[in-house]
């Protein structure tokens, strides 16, 4: 199966894991590894800044908007973060809504977070694999 990986980009470290385990399952697992690679060894404050410029200057929501047209499925890397157990933000959710228009399947790597737009989350009906990669 050809899976977009998506998630807040302080986790392109895990992005890159999951992509090659992914991969020794026998998916095209792939995600913008580009843009991602910005973000490695960085500071998180130093990966707000670099996102903030690949939004503006590298178009990088269209970019990745386009790996989702190729794809069957869309994994969200749904850690905590900022306290937020199962973080999904505000770009993530712009692109599982991508993923739900465009029919793909929808993953999310841990369950749904309590957050203000969960039901939305729930309407696109994701399948929650907590963490076990052979549930995809």
């Amino acid at each position: 199966m050809r899976i977009v990986i998506a998630g807040s980009m302080q986790f392109a470290e895990k992005m890159f894991e999951v992509r090659d385990e992914l991969r020794t399952r026998g998916h095209d697992a792939f995600f913008d590894h580009e843009l991602a690679a910005n973000f490695l060894g960085k500071t998180d404050d130093a990966k707000e800044e670099v996102k903030i410029q690949q939004k503006f200057e590298d178009n990088a929501m269209e970019r990745f908007w386009k790996l989702v047209d190729r794809a069957d499925a869309i994994l969200a890397l749904n850690y905590d973060k900022n306290g937020i157990p199962n973080y999904i933000g505000g770009n993530t959710l712009l692109d599982i809504a991508v993923a739900y228009r465009g029919g793909k399947k929808i993953y999310l790597y841990h369950p749904i977070p309590n957050l203000s737009y969960r039901s939305e989350i729930e309407a696109m009906r994701p399948i929650v694999i907590n963490g076990d990669l052979d549930k995809i």
